[in-house]
């Protein structure tokens, strides 16, 4: 349909609303930082605004930007998150910046990664550096502060690097009552939604996970990110520490540190970072098929229409179908690699490449 170049280097993913692709974008060496609207409808740039400058950014990992976290719309409003960089709140209709926060800050050691989570009148920040880790409410009309809650966990002696995490809390309801999970190193939360008070905690050995986890509304899915990545199946239920009590299951094999699983219809479908998809059982993890595809991988799976999609660093996508034994469908190959996560519109996929914002749809 059309191809955009996109300035500058980011890999947030594409979010839509109203027509139009939100997405983050920084210079090489992150001392510049900008905001991007592009219309879906015909691929042209509607905003490409610099927010701010960066005096002197922190050093970054290779497979990661310094416009990584996703964009959220909620509403008429557009929230960007860079980490420790900075947050702001955009009017999805003039485009104008409603509300900045610079002091939310943190050593992430090798960049930012986690994206902001809009649920009600909040905005949710995972903030896990290698220095201070908390998870921070903010108000998404004023940007306040309305919680605040520092990580329980007691790290130790454990390394700063060994501190950091990346992931996005997501929400559940539990007895009629929204909680927000939120995973960092070492342990996942269940916070109540409104004040932040810890309800729940599940301990575990990893850090530096930027997968998110998925829930079924009973079974909290989630890796566990480096050294050794796990997926594992958590039971929800319970009050307190419940790490001895709610283990369901644990896969060790090809777990992604990196790409997001898709949870669909009692399946689980994930590709490890070297590029080995598989599926499991959600019930019981037993693993239904394993399959090695061409790339390795950072971006999140898609799921849509039926259909898996898996996009590499190199560039390929493989299609394969949402069933219990692996049947390829398609491959393809747009030529300078995908980082960021796809995302659907309509019958179309909007695709995020190192350089440039893709609409593909078959005719």
């Amino acid at each position: 349909m059309w191809k955009t170049e996109i300035r500058g280097c980011g890999w947030s993913s594409p979010v839509i609303a109203n027509d139009r692709a939100w997405l983050t974008s920084a210079s090489a060496d992150g001392r510049e930082q900008f905001v991007i609207a592009v219309d879906v409808r015909n691929g042209e740039i509607l905003l490409d605004k610099k927010l701010w400058d960066v005096a002197k950014p922190d050093p970054k990992h290779a497979l990661n930007s310094y416009a990584s976290p996703s964009p959220v719309v909620c509403g008429d409003r557009v929230f960007v998150h860079f980490g420790t960089y900075g947050t702001a709140c955009m009017d999805g209709k003039t485009l104008d910046t409603l509300w900045e926060r610079r002091d939310l800050n943190c050593d992430h050691i090798v960049g930012p990664g986690s994206s902001p989570l809009a649920i009600g009148d909040l905005l949710i920040l995972n903030v896990d550096g290698g220095d201070v880790q908390y998870v921070v409410a903010l108000d998404q009309r004023s940007g306040k502060t309305r919680w605040k809650t520092k990580r329980s966990v007691d790290y130790g002696k454990l390394i700063p690097d060994e501190r950091k995490a990346y992931s996005t809390p997501i929400v559940i309801e539990r007895d009629g009552k929204q909680r927000l999970v939120s995973a960092g190193a070492e342990a996942v939360y269940q916070y109540d939604l409104a004040t932040g008070k810890e309800l729940w905690r599940f301990r575990y050995r990893g850090y530096s996970m930027s997968s998110r986890p998925v829930s079924d509304g009973r079974t909290l899915f989630l890796s566990t990110g480096f050294n050794h990545p796990r997926l594992l199946a958590i039971g929800l239920d319970g009050e307190g520490d419940v790490t001895d009590s709610n283990l369901l299951w644990e896969q060790r094999r090809n777990v992604p540190t990196m790409p997001s699983i898709v949870l669909a219809a009692g399946r689980i479908y994930m590709s490890n970072d070297s590029g080995i998809a598989s599926c499991l059982d959600a019930t019981t993890g037993k693993r239904l098929w394993l399959q090695r595809l061409d790339g390795e991988v950072s971006a999140s799976l898609l799921i849509a229409a039926g259909r898996i999609y898996v996009f590499d660093r190199e560039g390929g996508t493989t299609v394969f179908a949402d069933e219990d034994s692996f049947e390829r469908l398609a491959d393809n190959h747009l030529g300078d690699g995908f980082m960021a996560s796809p995302a659907a519109y309509g019958n179309a996929l909007v695709l995020r490449s190192r350089t440039h914002l893709y609409r593909i749809e078959s005719r």
